[in-house]
């Protein structure tokens, strides 16, 4: 059974998972990240794949995919500081980012090296999920490599339960149609979308993104969904301090508290 779906049934509920930036805020720091947020008690890891042109990133995250490439981080450097990563973590790892860098790099060798790493799932946002059943469902299922779907407010009650029926692992809600890391606390009309989703009767666990940052918000998130996702506030953590140890440490022991 892959590790997400693993966490999923031993797990129902506060589900912390977090995102960073590859290469971010130093070349070789990926390993480390890693290491410190298992240790922290971080449920799920999300690696973000940088890119030059991340559409539904806000500017934190843009800032650390831009000084991630400017460091040198790509598909290929980072299967390369994923070789050694089971030997430091057995939480759930899952890679985020944009088909463009997927398509160059090969989505069969992608798919190769995340099962030779260890890597048990993806978020693709700009992966439509009609192409992805036609031309990539078995591909990413011989791998045993989960594909997370995302649902907004401004998806059908109709488009939902299709992801829903089509959906291994979780769905990714997001909780608003901004871009990440533009909210400060969760609005009427956001737990509105929360409600709408829960009235629909998912079988899929979900994890609600955009718009969390803190433990009042972590906490707010988790009364309406299986956990939360937390990545632009994490981000400026690992920019406030130099020792990024006791960066990880101190925010996951803040949401947790």
């Amino acid at each position: 059974m892959n590790r997400i779906e693993k966490l999923l049934k031993s797990k129902k509920n506060n589900i912390l998972s977090i995102y960073f930036t590859a290469g971010y805020p130093l070349l070789n720091d990926t390993l480390s990240v890693i290491k410190y947020l298992t240790e922290a008690g971080a449920d799920i890891i999300e690696i973000g794949m940088p890119f030059s042109d991340p559409i539904a990133d806000g500017p934190v995250i843009q800032r650390s995919s831009e000084r991630a490439l400017a460091n040198g981080m790509s598909v290929k450097l980072l299967f390369e500081q994923l070789r050694e990563v089971r030997k430091v973590t057995d939480v759930p790892i899952i890679l985020m980012g944009y088909i463009n860098p997927v398509y160059r790099f090969g989505i069969d060798n992608f798919l190769v090296k995340c099962h030779e790493t260890g890597i048990d799932g993806t978020i693709i946002p700009d992966l439509p999920v009609e192409e992805y059943l036609k031309a990539y469902d078995d591909k990413f299922k011989e791998q045993d490599v989960i594909n997370i779907f995302l649902v907004s407010p401004q998806s059908t009650d109709e488009r939902i339960l299709f992801i829903d029926k089509h959906t291994r692992g979780f769905i990714y809600m997001v909780s608003s149609s901004s871009t990440t890391g533009s909210n400060k606390k969760i609005s009427d009309p956001q737990i509105n979308f929360f409600k709408r989703i829960n009235s629909l009767n998912l079988k899929t666990p979900r994890l609600i993104g955009f718009g969390i940052s803190d433990k009042a918000t972590f906490t707010k998130a988790c009364e309406y969904a299986t956990g939360a996702i937390i990545g632009s506030a994490f981000i400026k953590a690992l920019d406030e301090k130099t020792d990024i140890a006791d960066s990880i440490k101190s925010f996951i022991r803040e949401i947790r508290n």
